[in-house]
Protein backbone atom coordinates (compact mmCIF):
# COMPACT_ATOMS: atom_id res chain seq x y z
CA UNK A 1 0.00 0.00 0.00
CA UNK A 2 1.54 3.69 -1.06
CA UNK A 3 2.37 5.90 1.61
CA UNK A 4 2.63 9.86 1.76
CA UNK A 5 4.84 12.11 4.19
CA UNK A 6 3.08 14.54 6.65
CA UNK A 7 4.51 18.10 6.25
CA UNK A 8 8.35 18.43 6.60
CA UNK A 9 8.65 15.49 8.69
CA UNK A 10 9.62 12.41 8.24
CA UNK A 11 6.25 10.47 9.64
CA UNK A 12 4.60 8.57 6.74
CA UNK A 13 1.41 7.15 6.87
CA UNK A 14 -0.69 4.73 4.63
CA UNK A 15 -2.86 5.36 2.21
CA UNK A 16 -5.42 4.12 4.34
CA UNK A 17 -5.35 4.38 8.21
CA UNK A 18 -7.05 2.11 10.65
CA UNK A 19 -9.48 4.61 12.63
CA UNK A 20 -9.53 2.49 15.96
CA UNK A 21 -12.64 3.94 17.47
CA UNK A 22 -14.83 0.90 16.93
CA UNK A 23 -12.56 -1.28 18.87
CA UNK A 24 -13.37 0.73 21.68
CA UNK A 25 -16.84 -0.42 21.49
CA UNK A 26 -18.00 2.62 19.81
CA UNK A 27 -21.93 2.22 20.30
CA UNK A 28 -21.92 -1.07 20.35
CA UNK A 29 -19.59 -3.73 22.02
CA UNK A 30 -16.69 -6.11 20.12
CA UNK A 31 -14.97 -8.67 21.74
CA UNK A 32 -11.42 -9.28 21.89
CA UNK A 33 -10.96 -12.10 19.17
CA UNK A 34 -12.74 -9.24 17.20
CA UNK A 35 -11.02 -6.48 17.61
CA UNK A 36 -7.79 -8.21 17.28
CA UNK A 37 -8.65 -10.13 13.92
CA UNK A 38 -9.74 -6.68 12.45
CA UNK A 39 -6.57 -5.41 13.35
CA UNK A 40 -4.50 -8.27 12.31
CA UNK A 41 -6.69 -8.39 8.45
CA UNK A 42 -5.32 -4.53 8.45
CA UNK A 43 -1.67 -5.48 8.55
CA UNK A 44 -1.74 -8.48 6.23
CA UNK A 45 -3.50 -6.28 3.32
CA UNK A 46 -0.87 -3.35 3.89
CA UNK A 47 -2.30 -0.66 6.50
CA UNK A 48 0.49 0.75 8.57
CA UNK A 49 -0.84 3.63 10.35
CA UNK A 50 -3.17 3.59 13.30
CA UNK A 51 -5.17 6.13 15.12
CA UNK A 52 -6.43 5.74 18.39
CA UNK A 53 -7.10 8.15 21.43
CA UNK A 54 -7.89 7.97 25.13
CA UNK A 55 -11.54 9.33 24.91
CA UNK A 56 -12.37 5.81 22.69
CA UNK A 57 -13.65 3.44 25.12
CA UNK A 58 -11.56 5.23 27.70
CA UNK A 59 -8.30 3.57 27.11
CA UNK A 60 -10.04 0.41 25.63
CA UNK A 61 -8.80 1.19 22.28
CA UNK A 62 -5.30 1.92 23.09
CA UNK A 63 -5.69 -1.02 25.22
CA UNK A 64 -6.25 -3.10 22.28
CA UNK A 65 -4.45 -1.58 19.43
CA UNK A 66 -0.83 -1.95 21.64
CA UNK A 67 -1.94 -5.69 22.40
CA UNK A 68 -2.33 -6.09 18.43
CA UNK A 69 0.99 -4.35 17.64
CA UNK A 70 3.25 -5.59 20.50
CA UNK A 71 4.47 -8.26 17.97
CA UNK A 72 5.23 -6.25 15.22
CA UNK A 73 7.99 -4.39 13.83
CA UNK A 74 7.76 -1.00 15.38
CA UNK A 75 9.42 0.21 12.39
CA UNK A 76 6.97 -0.92 10.42
CA UNK A 77 4.10 1.08 11.44
CA UNK A 78 2.71 4.49 12.79
CA UNK A 79 0.81 4.99 15.71
CA UNK A 80 -1.30 8.41 16.11
CA UNK A 81 -3.21 9.25 19.61
CA UNK A 82 -4.68 12.50 20.87
CA UNK A 83 -4.62 14.81 23.78
CA UNK A 84 -7.12 17.01 25.57
CA UNK A 85 -8.64 14.89 27.29
CA UNK A 86 -7.84 13.30 30.71
CA UNK A 87 -8.78 9.85 31.97
CA UNK A 88 -9.69 9.98 35.74
CA UNK A 89 -11.51 7.95 38.12
CA UNK A 90 -15.23 8.69 37.89
CA UNK A 91 -16.55 10.01 41.17
CA UNK A 92 -19.92 8.33 40.70
CA UNK A 93 -20.04 5.87 38.09
CA UNK A 94 -23.47 4.66 36.61
CA UNK A 95 -22.61 1.59 34.80
CA UNK A 96 -21.98 2.20 31.26
CA UNK A 97 -19.95 5.34 29.06
CA UNK A 98 -22.87 4.76 26.69
CA UNK A 99 -24.83 8.18 27.28
CA UNK A 100 -21.91 10.20 28.28
CA UNK A 101 -19.56 9.13 25.75
CA UNK A 102 -21.22 6.89 23.23
CA UNK A 103 -18.94 4.05 24.20
CA UNK A 104 -20.28 0.82 25.16
CA UNK A 105 -17.51 0.22 28.55
CA UNK A 106 -18.16 0.64 32.34
CA UNK A 107 -17.66 4.44 32.68
CA UNK A 108 -15.14 3.83 35.97
CA UNK A 109 -12.83 6.34 34.41
CA UNK A 110 -14.54 10.08 33.24
CA UNK A 111 -13.22 12.62 30.95
CA UNK A 112 -12.25 15.28 32.00
CA UNK A 113 -11.16 18.42 29.27
CA UNK A 114 -7.18 19.59 30.10
CA UNK A 115 -5.39 21.32 26.99
CA UNK A 116 -2.63 22.54 29.39
CA UNK A 117 0.84 21.50 29.12
CA UNK A 118 0.97 19.71 31.75
CA UNK A 119 -2.35 17.89 30.60
CA UNK A 120 -0.58 17.24 27.58
CA UNK A 121 1.88 15.28 29.34
CA UNK A 122 -0.01 13.63 31.51
CA UNK A 123 -2.26 12.61 28.70
CA UNK A 124 0.24 11.24 26.79
CA UNK A 125 2.08 9.48 29.51
CA UNK A 126 -0.70 7.04 29.75
CA UNK A 127 -1.74 6.60 26.17
CA UNK A 128 2.06 5.34 26.10
CA UNK A 129 1.35 3.01 29.18
CA UNK A 130 -2.35 1.60 27.58
CA UNK A 131 -0.66 1.46 24.38
CA UNK A 132 2.55 -0.36 25.53
CA UNK A 133 4.65 1.73 23.22
CA UNK A 134 8.02 4.12 24.39
CA UNK A 135 6.76 6.45 22.03
CA UNK A 136 3.96 7.49 19.39
CA UNK A 137 4.50 8.98 15.58
CA UNK A 138 2.08 11.99 15.77
CA UNK A 139 -0.17 13.47 18.32
CA UNK A 140 -3.32 15.23 17.76
CA UNK A 141 -5.11 17.80 19.51
CA UNK A 142 -8.17 16.50 20.09
CA UNK A 143 -11.52 18.22 19.09
CA UNK A 144 -10.21 21.54 20.99
CA UNK A 145 -13.54 23.79 19.79
CA UNK A 146 -14.57 25.23 22.97
CA UNK A 147 -10.58 25.55 23.99
CA UNK A 148 -8.79 27.38 20.89
CA UNK A 149 -6.98 29.51 22.96
CA UNK A 150 -5.31 27.03 25.25
CA UNK A 151 -4.94 25.00 22.76
CA UNK A 152 -2.77 27.43 20.48
CA UNK A 153 -1.06 28.87 23.70
CA UNK A 154 -0.45 25.56 25.87
CA UNK A 155 -1.16 22.38 24.36
CA UNK A 156 0.27 23.04 20.22
CA UNK A 157 3.58 24.23 21.95
CA UNK A 158 4.05 21.41 24.21
CA UNK A 159 3.47 19.17 21.52
CA UNK A 160 5.68 20.89 19.36
CA UNK A 161 8.59 21.18 22.00
CA UNK A 162 8.34 17.04 22.43
CA UNK A 163 8.62 17.16 18.72
CA UNK A 164 11.66 19.52 18.53
CA UNK A 165 13.21 16.91 21.30
CA UNK A 166 12.66 13.72 18.67
CA UNK A 167 10.23 12.82 21.35
CA UNK A 168 7.39 12.51 18.97
CA UNK A 169 7.58 13.05 15.44
CA UNK A 170 4.52 14.82 14.45
CA UNK A 171 2.40 17.37 15.59
CA UNK A 172 -1.56 17.80 14.84
CA UNK A 173 -4.84 18.89 15.63
CA UNK A 174 -8.20 16.46 14.99
CA UNK A 175 -11.63 18.31 14.50
CA UNK A 176 -14.80 18.02 13.11
CA UNK A 177 -15.25 21.81 12.31
CA UNK A 178 -13.71 23.71 9.70
CA UNK A 179 -13.10 27.24 10.92
CA UNK A 180 -10.99 26.70 13.81
CA UNK A 181 -8.61 24.55 12.00
CA UNK A 182 -8.10 27.16 9.45
CA UNK A 183 -7.06 29.59 12.20
CA UNK A 184 -4.47 27.10 13.90
CA UNK A 185 -2.94 26.53 10.48
CA UNK A 186 -2.61 29.99 10.64
CA UNK A 187 -1.72 30.52 13.83
CA UNK A 188 0.55 27.58 15.27
CA UNK A 189 3.23 25.18 14.21
CA UNK A 190 1.32 22.00 12.93
CA UNK A 191 2.48 19.50 10.59
CA UNK A 192 -1.03 17.88 9.96
CA UNK A 193 -4.94 18.50 10.58
CA UNK A 194 -6.80 14.91 10.78
CA UNK A 195 -10.44 16.70 9.25
CA UNK A 196 -13.17 14.50 9.71
CA UNK A 197 -16.27 14.15 7.97
CA UNK A 198 -15.70 17.94 6.23
CA UNK A 199 -13.67 16.22 3.03
CA UNK A 200 -15.88 13.82 1.39
CA UNK A 201 -17.49 12.59 -1.77
CA UNK A 202 -20.68 14.22 -0.36
CA UNK A 203 -19.70 17.15 1.80
CA UNK A 204 -16.69 18.93 0.25
CA UNK A 205 -17.10 21.67 2.33
CA UNK A 206 -13.12 21.51 3.61
CA UNK A 207 -11.64 22.59 0.32
CA UNK A 208 -10.57 26.11 1.64
CA UNK A 209 -8.71 23.94 4.44
CA UNK A 210 -6.75 22.10 1.66
CA UNK A 211 -5.90 25.38 -0.01
CA UNK A 212 -4.45 26.47 3.33
CA UNK A 213 -2.56 23.44 4.51
CA UNK A 214 -1.23 23.28 0.87
CA UNK A 215 0.34 26.99 0.88
CA UNK A 216 1.44 26.17 4.53
CA UNK A 217 3.16 22.63 3.87
CA UNK A 218 0.35 20.92 6.37
CA UNK A 219 -0.52 18.12 5.52
CA UNK A 220 -4.33 16.88 5.41
CA UNK A 221 -5.78 13.23 7.23
CA UNK A 222 -9.38 13.00 5.81
CA UNK A 223 -10.92 10.93 8.72
CA UNK A 224 -14.40 9.56 8.56
CA UNK A 225 -14.80 9.54 4.92
CA UNK A 226 -17.94 7.44 5.08
CA UNK A 227 -19.84 10.52 6.68
CA UNK A 228 -20.83 8.50 10.24
CA UNK A 229 -22.52 5.72 7.88
CA UNK A 230 -24.22 7.00 4.68
CA UNK A 231 -21.91 6.71 2.36
CA UNK A 232 -20.55 2.83 3.88
CA UNK A 233 -23.47 0.79 1.74
CA UNK A 234 -23.77 0.70 -2.48
CA UNK A 235 -27.13 1.78 -1.41
CA UNK A 236 -28.17 4.24 1.93
CA UNK A 237 -30.94 3.32 3.50
CA UNK A 238 -33.87 5.41 4.97
CA UNK A 239 -32.35 5.04 8.54
CA UNK A 240 -28.94 6.05 6.93
CA UNK A 241 -26.48 8.44 9.89
CA UNK A 242 -24.75 11.77 8.77
CA UNK A 243 -23.05 13.04 10.92
CA UNK A 244 -23.72 11.15 14.25
CA UNK A 245 -27.39 11.64 13.07
CA UNK A 246 -30.10 10.70 11.48
CA UNK A 247 -29.47 11.86 7.72
CA UNK A 248 -31.94 14.57 6.53
CA UNK A 249 -34.19 13.90 3.49
CA UNK A 250 -32.03 16.45 1.05
CA UNK A 251 -29.04 14.54 2.15
CA UNK A 252 -29.88 11.00 1.36
CA UNK A 253 -31.33 12.10 -2.01
CA UNK A 254 -28.15 13.59 -2.57
CA UNK A 255 -26.23 9.95 -1.66
CA UNK A 256 -28.59 8.16 -3.41
CA UNK A 257 -27.86 10.19 -6.40
CA UNK A 258 -23.98 9.61 -6.13
CA UNK A 259 -25.00 5.60 -5.60
CA UNK A 260 -26.20 5.28 -8.57
CA UNK A 261 -23.16 7.11 -10.65
CA UNK A 262 -21.53 4.47 -9.25
CA UNK A 263 -23.49 1.82 -10.03
CA UNK A 264 -23.49 3.11 -13.89
CA UNK A 265 -20.02 3.22 -13.80
CA UNK A 266 -19.37 -0.38 -12.38
CA UNK A 267 -18.86 0.52 -8.81
CA UNK A 268 -19.81 0.94 -5.47
CA UNK A 269 -20.65 3.81 -2.80
CA UNK A 270 -18.11 3.01 -0.26
CA UNK A 271 -15.54 2.54 -2.96
CA UNK A 272 -15.81 6.61 -4.19
CA UNK A 273 -15.97 7.52 -0.77
CA UNK A 274 -13.23 5.98 0.64
CA UNK A 275 -10.75 6.82 -2.59
CA UNK A 276 -12.34 10.63 -2.69
CA UNK A 277 -10.17 12.32 -0.46
CA UNK A 278 -6.86 10.70 -1.90
CA UNK A 279 -7.40 12.29 -5.19
CA UNK A 280 -6.02 15.88 -3.42
CA UNK A 281 -2.16 15.96 -3.12
CA UNK A 282 -2.65 17.52 0.05
CA UNK A 283 -4.09 14.52 1.63
CA UNK A 284 -2.03 11.51 2.92
CA UNK A 285 -4.21 9.53 4.18
CA UNK A 286 -7.96 8.52 4.73
CA UNK A 287 -8.69 7.15 7.58
CA UNK A 288 -11.67 5.16 8.32
CA UNK A 289 -12.89 3.13 11.28
CA UNK A 290 -13.26 -0.70 11.08
CA UNK A 291 -14.82 -3.30 13.42
CA UNK A 292 -14.38 -6.24 11.74
CA UNK A 293 -11.87 -8.48 8.82
CA UNK A 294 -14.67 -7.90 6.60
CA UNK A 295 -14.69 -4.64 6.35
CA UNK A 296 -10.84 -3.92 6.37
CA UNK A 297 -10.08 -6.16 3.22
CA UNK A 298 -13.06 -4.31 1.53
CA UNK A 299 -11.59 -0.90 2.53
CA UNK A 300 -8.55 -1.63 1.60
CA UNK A 301 -9.37 -3.11 -2.55
CA UNK A 302 -11.41 0.33 -2.64
CA UNK A 303 -7.99 2.54 -1.52
CA UNK A 304 -5.95 0.62 -3.92
CA UNK A 305 -8.31 0.71 -6.78
CA UNK A 306 -9.03 4.36 -8.64
CA UNK A 307 -12.26 5.14 -10.56
CA UNK A 308 -12.11 6.48 -13.62
CA UNK A 309 -11.84 9.89 -15.14
CA UNK A 310 -15.77 9.59 -16.43
CA UNK A 311 -16.82 8.38 -12.94
CA UNK A 312 -15.70 11.24 -10.98
CA UNK A 313 -16.38 13.41 -13.43
CA UNK A 314 -20.19 12.39 -13.34
CA UNK A 315 -19.72 12.59 -9.41
CA UNK A 316 -18.79 15.86 -9.28
CA UNK A 317 -21.50 16.71 -11.37
CA UNK A 318 -23.98 16.02 -8.81
CA UNK A 319 -21.91 17.59 -5.89
CA UNK A 320 -21.79 20.31 -7.80
CA UNK A 321 -25.47 20.83 -8.53
CA UNK A 322 -25.80 20.55 -4.90
CA UNK A 323 -22.91 23.48 -3.92
CA UNK A 324 -20.57 21.53 -2.93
Amino acid sequence: MTARRLGRTNVRVSALGFGAAPIGNLYTPIGDDDARAALDAAWDVGVRYYDTAPHYGLGLSERRLGAALAHRPRAEFTVSTKVGRLLEPHPAPTGSDLAAGGFAVPDTLIRRPDYSRDGVLRSLEGSLTRLGLDRVDIVYVHDPDDHLDAAIDQALPALVALRDQGLIGAVGVGMNAVAPLLRIVAEADVDTVMMAGRWTLLDRTARPLLDACSKQGVSVVAAAPFNSGLLSRPSPPDDATFDYGPASGAVLHRARRLAEVCTRHGTVLPHAAVRFPLRDPVVAGVVAGFRSSDEVRAAARWAGTDLTDAAWSDLDAVAEAAGH
